[in-house]
């Protein structure tokens, strides 16, 4: 038998050197080409460790040798540690799911000499798992066999499970955006929250707190673990219902040693909950559901945990209730134009009596409108879709292209209302550039003019050096012509029709009746020889769905649009008629000092597009699945190279990987914490000539503010044609 003073002073002859080796100064490169060389690059100390123990294998005698600090690490017996034991010995205290991905990496290092490096969990002194982390190197002899793998391991427990935690956030955020009823997203939280702390189950549940029940559709379970009854009584279990109800969370290490929950530790223990935190979620001060984190072995939870269940408890309440209330939403909509109707009718019937609730009826009409309107073209569109379909099953595909012209122009005058009522709430996003309006309006005199038809006449006098304005051109042409066709429908047995553009210094007396602050203006104003408007008429003529016309002719939001559009854009509308005398109508625009500058139309038929130089990369950025898809496609079919991400945070980390895009096309609109605008600028910050291109659906301030775009910055409005999309695209990247 060997000398045991002679084994434990060999023994801390191994652990010294492992300790010199560990601190010893990095050495220059050396050779590596051939394979009994050792790699020379020291061991990396673990920044956060608390704790580090270091061990020498004896890969030809199968003996591990260790310091008192591996002892305490793994949990073995000192003696064993310092005597040596097998390996194998050491394993069993290793996470059986960590296991062999440990034993895989032992045996690519011994194969190949590169160094040892994992993380794993081993069991601790209280039962719980902790993180480690190991690294060696391989030692070999001079005939290149391997002798020893001596090592350190570092605890690394807090920062693993820091960063589990964020990695479990932000699953929690991915998930709590994807489809599914408000059970579906309780159970994704209640999944990500019992992997990310390990515990026997996890669930989200609705509370009565009168009945002091707890209702829980589905929860997360670990293996062997039953799910709790659908509905569970707090009273079986404990008084903790007391503290629920005022708003404390519960957080219990062992059920047999807290006084709420002594008395029933049997029937905690009979439900896998012999330590739980129970996270009351309140409401308006009400105690309305509970995040519950349930372990079937006695467990201390730590104050990080505690925070952790708190945030995913807050975020997980949002949700499902932001998507309960969807769900309720969905439902009342079906039986939304039924009870438009029947609110307009009673607030039409008592309108005199209750002149005070004047903002009620128009917002009943507005929603009666707008649901009329809608709903007729959503006939003309799925009407055209079905029709569709059914030529398409009896093989008579040559009569498909009147139903896509009916379906398209029903979607455009569909987008054409929306605009309008954006325009009214002065909402709607606008293009602002320098504009002549003299010129506009001389484009524009052909389609007036025919607008109007043969028995009225056309009279346009422009003002010689009229200012230029910074106005969006294709709104105030919308404008313009919704003038005109009120003009036109004033005068049915024909008369004369007058445009006439002004400049006009408007001094402090001068503006405050037109609402516009004091300074500089220029006027299009479109007077009539008609019938002219009664002060009641003249009152009402901007609120939205108002119109003097017969039903179907007219749906009442055309000067309620231009306001809005005056509104936004810093001017301003007004109205002047007498029974009898007339009308006229006076757009008001702020004067712009600097000058015009023509745009190249860059629209061109996909299918005649011709193919891009070069090979630019596109970066999509579209929380819609589908009008991301159809962007993609229509990149696609324009020969460019396309990346695509959801939300901000994707997009951040495609930007940051090293892709340089040549054009980003973001939706201004996105979820989390970023918009469209701060991805932009965040873009811009990385590449500074990179192109961008918003699209949206409504306006958004933080865009373009009060002024022009930046330069190759573009804006594109939704519902938007695909030819539009390719025109701002191609205009963009031929801009060098």
């Amino acid at each position: 038998m060997a000398d045991p003073a002679a084994k434990v002073k060999r023994i801390g002859a191994r652990v010294g050197a492992t300790d010199a080796y560990l601190s010893r100064s990095p050495p220059a490169m050396a050779d590596t080409s051939t394979t009994n060389s050792t790699p020379q690059s020291p061991l990396r100390r673990a920044p956060d460790a608390s704790s580090v123990g270091r061990w020498d294998w004896d890969v030809t005698n199968d003996l591990v040798t260790c310091d008192p600090g591996f002892a305490r690490l793994y949990g073995v017996d000192p003696d064993m540690a310092t005597q040596g034991a097998p390996i194998a010995s050491f394993f069993n205290g290793i996470a059986p799911q960590d296991l062999p991905r440990v034993r895989v990496a032992i045996a690519h290092s011994i194969a190949t000499g590169e160094p040892f490096e994992q993380e794993y969990r081993v069991v601790g002194a209280n039962g719980r798992w902790r993180w480690l982390a190991a690294q060696g190197r391989v030692d070999r002899d001079e005939s290149g066999a391997v002798t020893h793998l001596p090592g350190v391991s570092f605890d690394i427990d807090l920062r693993k499970r820091a960063e589990l935690r964020l990695a479990a956030l932000v699953e929690l955020g991915d998930r709590l955006r994807d489809p599914g009823d408000a059970g579906d997203l309780a159970l994704a939280a209640a999944c990500v929250l019992g992997r990310a702390l390990d515990v026997s189950r996890a669930g989200y549940g609705t509370v009565d707190p009168v009945a002091e029940t707890i209702t829980t559709e589905r929860a997360f379970c670990a293996d062997g673990i039953a799910p709790l009854p659908t509905v569970l009584h707090f009273r079986d279990y404990g008084s903790y219902i007391e503290d629920l109800k005022h708003g404390v969370t519960v957080t219990i290490a062992d059920v047999r040693d807290d006084d709420r929950t002594r008395a029933t530790a049997d029937a905690l223990k009979s439900i896998a909950a012999m330590s739980f935190i129970n996270m009351p979620v309140t409401e308006r001060g009400g105690f309305v559901a509970l995040l519950y984190l349930n372990h079937a072995e006695p467990r201390e939870w730590l104050d990080e945990e505690v925070a952790f269940v708190r945030e995913v408890a807050e975020r997980t309440r949002d949700a499902v209730e932001r998507r309960r209330a969807e769900h309720e939403l969905a439902m009342l909509n079906e039986r939304l134009e039924q009870e438009v109707e029947s609110r307009t009718a009673a607030l039409m019937a008592v309108e005199e009596q209750l002149r005070q609730a004047h903002k009620m009826e128009a917002v009943g009409q507005l929603t009666g409108g707008l649901a009329h309107d809608f709903n007729n073209l959503l006939t003309g569109i799925s009407g055209a879709l079905e029709m569709m379909q059914i030529r398409v099953s009896q093989g008579r595909i040559g009569e498909l292209d009147r139903y896509v012209v009916a379906a398209q122009g029903a979607t455009r005058r569909a987008a054409a209302l929306t605009h309008r009522l954006l325009a009214f709430s002065r909402r709607q996003t606008l293009d602002p550039r320098p504009t002549d309006v003299n010129r506009l309006v001389t484009g524009m005199q052909e389609l007036v003019h025919r607008t109007l038809g043969p028995a009225i006449t056309l009279e346009v006098v422009g003002s010689a050096g009229l200012w230029n304005t910074l106005v969006d051109p294709n709104q105030l042409e919308n404008a313009l012509l919704n003038l005109c066709i009120n003009a036109r429908d004033a005068m049915p047995d024909g008369g004369r029709v007058t445009i006439e553009t002004a400049n006009r210094w408007l001094d402090e007396r001068a503006a405050r009746p037109r609402d516009l602050p004091p300074g500089q203006y220029l006027s299009l104003c479109v007077s009539d020889t008609g019938a002219g408007m009664t002060p009641e008429v003249q009152a009402r003529a901007f609120d939205p769905f108002y119109t003097t016309k017969p039903l179907g002719e007219g749906t009442g939001l055309g000067l309620s649009m231009i306001y809005g559009f005056a509104r936004q854009s810093g001017g301003q509308v007004r109205i002047y008629s007498e029974e009898g005398q007339g009308t006229t109508v006076c757009i008001y625009l702020p004067r712009y000092h600097g000058s015009v500058v023509e745009e190249e139309d860059m629209a061109l038929p996909l299918d005649r597009t011709p193919p891009p130089l070069g090979l630019p990369t596109v970066l999509v950025v579209d929380d819609e699945p589908t009008v991301r898809m159809l962007v993609i496609e229509v990149l696609d079919e324009l020969g460019y190279t396309v990346l695509e991400a959801g939300d901000g945070a994707a997009a951040l980390r495609i930007l940051d990987s090293g892709i340089r895009p040549d054009l980003l096309v973001t939706d201004v609109g996105l979820p989390g914490a970023m918009n469209g605008r701060q991805v932009a600028d965040a873009a811009l910050a990385r590449f500074p000539t990179l192109r961008v291109l918003f699209i949206t659906g409504y306006a958004e301030n933080a865009v373009i503010g009060s002024g022009q775009l930046d330069p190759h910055v573009a804006l594109l409005t939704k519902p938007f044609t695909m030819e539009g999309l390719a025109s701002k695209v191609r205009s963009l990247l031929s801009d060098g």
